[in-house]
């Protein structure tokens, strides 16, 4: 994996003095590898700033396409430049938005060339939010609900500009080589119907679009969250990360169990928390909408893996329950 800036260390070292307004950098340590070798994430340790170090998410643009499932093509080459550039606007338009409701990183900077581009982000380890460590406990769940009922109030009935206007990462239009990969069956012939459902849902606000536990750091009792990872954050009813994060959070049997009353506790939440800023009724009708379009939401990422991954572990019974959900209410015409 190429590693950007190796070459030009104090370059990088300079840039995010500059933005913290430390007097040097004490340390550069490698945290991850970015998804398909675009670079990588690194805590960087500062001197005489107003915080001991930060985040730096440093991006090759010219990273040689590699896959670990074997879908490297032009199409997901540009795909993820494109989330690069969504994910820079996010930091710099929306991302100060948020509060302590929905935690998100403060972004001190943001730097881009031809070949490179870097954003230092606020450390939330300094914050006492950390990646999931040990087993997700239901407080975790409820706390990963909480935060996204609050951040899609927060944001609906928001123009996106410059977001994806789709937002999910396996959004059908973007994603049309594994739909033509996927064997024939009514859900592949509902494809487009399906996301039209969602694109045209009377009641739009921003998604998160990547709402997975590992993309939210928790503080020790898992009774709050942050969220990181905005790659593919944009336009859409807020109920796709909802079944996007339940799908990944349990397993099969759970969710037959106990996902209708996550569900419902997420709604709850959302309906206080669009009644706060937008009124009772608005929150109201956004409820009744999205409650509808869950087994809608699910079928679209089940639509997705089967052409990506046929044998992925999220294919479950529950996953094929809510598909046949979904097209049943396409026949009827609900």
């Amino acid at each position: 994996m190429s590693r950007p800036f190796e070459s030009d260390r104090q370059r990088l070292c300079e840039m995010l003095c500059e933005w913290t307004g430390a007097s040097a950098v004490t340390s550069l340590q490698s945290i991850q590898s970015l998804w398909s070798g675009y670079g990588e994430i690194l805590r960087v340790r500062v001197q005489d700033a107003s915080v001991d170090s930060v985040i730096a998410k440093v991006i090759d643009l010219t990273a040689a396409q590699e896959h670990p499932r074997g879908w490297a093509s032009d199409a997901g080459h540009l795909r993820k430049l494109r989330s690069y550039d969504v994910e820079q606007t996010w930091y710099t338009t929306y991302a100060d938005r948020c509060d302590q409701l929905c935690r998100v990183a403060t972004c001190f900077g943001c730097w881009r060339d031809s070949d490179r581009l870097v954003f230092a982000l606020e450390d939330l380890a300094e914050a006492g939010f950390q990646p999931l460590r040990g087993g997700l406990r239901d407080a975790g769940i409820e706390a990963c609900l909480r935060w996204l009922a609050r951040f899609h109030a927060r944001f609906l009935g928001v123009d996106g500009r410059g977001l994806w206007p789709t937002g999910c990462y396996w959004h059908w239009e973007t994603r049309q080589d594994e739909w033509q990969a996927m064997p024939e069956s009514r859900l592949k012939q509902a494809a487009r119907d399906i996301d039209r459902r969602l694109r045209k849902a009377n009641h739009q606000a921003i998604v998160h679009g990547d709402a997975k536990i590992a993309n939210f750091c928790f503080q020790e009792d898992q009774r709050d969250v942050a969220a990181v990872d905005f790659q593919y954050v944009g336009g859409g009813p807020g109920i796709k990360d909802v079944a996007y994060l339940l799908g990944g959070c349990m397993p099969d049997e759970r969710c037959h169990a106990d996902a209708a009353d996550w569900l419902e506790r997420y709604l709850q939440t959302l309906h206080v928390e669009v009644g706060k800023l937008h009124g009772k009724a608005l929150a109201d009708n956004v409820v009744v909408e999205w409650r509808s379009l869950y087994p809608v939401a699910w079928a679209d990422f089940h639509r997705f893996l089967l052409g990506w991954c046929p044998g992925h572990s999220k294919l479950t019974s529950y996953s094929e329950a809510m598909v046949q959900r979904c097209l049943q209410q396409l026949a009827d015409g609900r």
